[in-house]
């Protein structure tokens, strides 16, 4: 095997055609992928991007043109590398930094274990948190990975630079919990020693970020004897921007960009990709510079983002003056934007319908929290079923039993098919669009000792003066698979059911999918992933009652003024 072969697997899955194709579509990585970091290995590009209390953790696409992506590996797959259980919704891994250097690639993380206070809108007094910074290696993109390192806890979003000289560092930002304190501190550095596998040396504060504070996201760059420092600043959602620096020293100090901000859609509600920041820099084959960056897309009549923080690319030019500014110099977000002269490279399309055939679950799937997936489910216990085992009650921060996958359209169709018989109201089985534990539709069957076995759907709903509500319950007879379905169109989700083989039945409510977003949020609280649809199942009682799921149909489509339209 050449080395190539061994750093990644990109034979597999790929439909190679030889034309160049001119433009890239914003954005490459649709639906909830966030704080991408890229990295290019001779003609191969990777994006590392968060994936929170999601399991496993930090995704990894890989593209050969920037134009075609597909979702690759999750590296963090093991007890030994992350546990979630007890994160709190919206914790967990934040912000990875993927790199190579040395044969290996390098993956720096964030394992968030308490938020804390909100960071915005006047809040005062201490805000304590607990993040913790680790470091794994692999020679192989695909792994196995490592076990972790462990660097430091003062802050997070953590970035590793490789110097020329062969010297390693660690960036992250600081956390000042203090009252009257700038909680985002600003970017500290300190070596990394490869041989004693620790940071070495005394942390030094190198930048303290501009007027817009939040200073977060950092990653350091050489070209031309300068170091270029990149940040993301304004917080993650409207006032989001990529903030430039350069030095001629490591430590700064750092001299700004005579733009400040050379990526941001703050001031301009009419750029389709908003919340434009926390950006890596990439450099292709012929020298062309990239960066990729996260935005969101807001629902036109509810300005809110169900989509979550995606990652869309803009291409970037060096000036005379040694700065970096986007190819239009215009400092705004495209949709569109000019490929590299590249050959395409077309990965082969994921399936619509997953029937559970293998014994591991398709890759698009994820669960929550648990480096034990065993305990929740099996995908051999009934050959071409996933059987869920009910655990925890759905919201729950330790074992939930929830299997789901992202959506990626404002538009989309999704189905299933279940076999469950429970028996008491602390039995529950599903199918459902869920944002987290305060933010969901649940579409589920459960038993009642006057009506037996029924359908309703029980939502969460973190804008509402009551938080939760209940559709009435829809008796099914007992012993028949029962077909779910649900159908959303930007803000508007509506389900239905049918018996084995019957006509489909529409439920009569239209639900809020604007719900399961960064914004629908009481003031303070963490919101950083974005709406996933899928399946679940709850036993409170503790027996461990199972639902089989034969199969999980997902398509994104075009947009429906009538939802059903597709039924004759």
């Amino acid at each position: 095997m050449n080395e190539r072969s061994r750093r990644n697997s990109s034979a597999s899955g790929l439909n190679v055609t030889m034309e160049n194709l001119s433009k890239i579509c914003n954005p490459i990585l649709p639906g909830f992928n966030p704080d991408p970091s890229i990295v290019r290995v001779d003609d191969d590009y990777y994006i590392a991007t968060s994936t929170f209390e999601w399991y496993p953790g930090v995704q990894i696409h890989h593209s050969l043109d920037l134009i075609h992506w597909r979702l690759l590996t999750r590296p963090l797959n093991r007890a030994s590398q992350l546990n979630l259980l007890g994160d709190p919704d919206s914790c967990g891994v934040w912000a990875p930094c993927l790199s190579y250097a040395d044969g290996l690639f390098y993956l720096i993380y964030t394992d968030v274990k308490r938020y804390g206070r909100t960071t915005v809108g006047g809040a005062s007094g201490a805000s304590l948190r607990d993040f913790h910074n680790y470091l794994v290696t692999s020679p192989n993109i695909v792994g196995d990975w490592s076990d972790p390192i462990y660097l430091n806890s003062s802050g997070f979003d953590p970035s590793l630079f490789h110097d020329d000289d062969g010297r390693k560092y660690l960036l992250n930002m600081l956390w000042d919990y203090r009252p009257g304190h700038n909680r985002f501190a600003g970017i500290v550095l300190q070596e990394y020693s490869v041989a004693d596998r620790k940071l070495v040396g005394r942390p030094q504060l190198t930048f303290k970020g501009t007027s817009i504070g939040l200073t977060e996201g950092p990653h350091l760059y050489k070209r031309n004897g300068f170091y270029y420092l990149l940040t993301a600043e304004g917080g993650t959602g409207w006032g989001h921007a990529v903030t430039f620096a350069r030095s001629l020293n490591l430590a700064g100090p750092y001299e700004l960009h005579p733009d400040k901000y050379i990526l941001t859609s703050r001031h301009r509600p009419d750029v389709e990709l908003q919340r434009a920041g926390h950006a890596d820099l990439v450099e292709t084959q012929a020298g062309e510079t990239y960066l990729v960056h996260l935005c969101g897309r807001p629902l036109r009549n509810r300005g809110r983002c169900t989509l979550g923080r995606e990652t869309a690319i803009q291409k970037m030019k060096w000036s005379p003056d040694g700065w970096l500014r986007t190819a239009d110099e215009s400092g705004l977000p495209n949709t569109e934007v000019e490929a590299p002269n590249l050959p395409a490279y077309r990965f082969a399309a994921r399936p619509i319908r997953e029937d559970f055939d293998s014994p591991s679950l398709p890759i698009d799937f994820q669960w929550l929290r648990s480096p034990w997936p065993e305990e929740f489910f099996s995908l051999t216990e009934r050959p071409g079923h996933l059987r869920l085992y009910g655990r925890d009650s759905i919201g729950s921060l330790f074992r939930q039993a929830l299997v789901a996958r992202r959506q990626q359209s404002h538009y989309f169709s999704a189905a299933t098919v279940v076999e469950f018989e429970p028996e008491h109201f602390q039995q529950m089985a599903g199918l459902v669009c869920y944002y987290n534990g305060s933010k969901f539709h649940y579409f589920h069957i459960s038993h009642d000792e006057d009506l037996g076995k029924h359908l309703r759907v029980m939502s969460a709903l973190p804008d509402q003066a009551q938080t939760d509500a209940f559709t009435a319950p829809i008796s099914i007879p007992p012993g028949l698979p029962v077909h779910l379905r649900v159908e959303v169109d930007f803000e508007r989700l509506f389900f239905a059911y049918r018996l084995d083989e019957g006509d489909w039945r529409r439920l009569p409510e239209q639900f809020d999918a604007s719900i399961l977003s960064d914004e629908a949020s009481a003031p303070g609280l963490p919101n950083f992933t974005g709406a996933f649809v899928g399946l679940c199942c709850q036993d409170m009682s503790g027996f461990g009652r199972a639902a089989d799921f034969d199969y999980f149909e997902y398509r994104g489509r075009e947009f429906r003024p009538h939802p059903f339209s597709d039924e004759p």
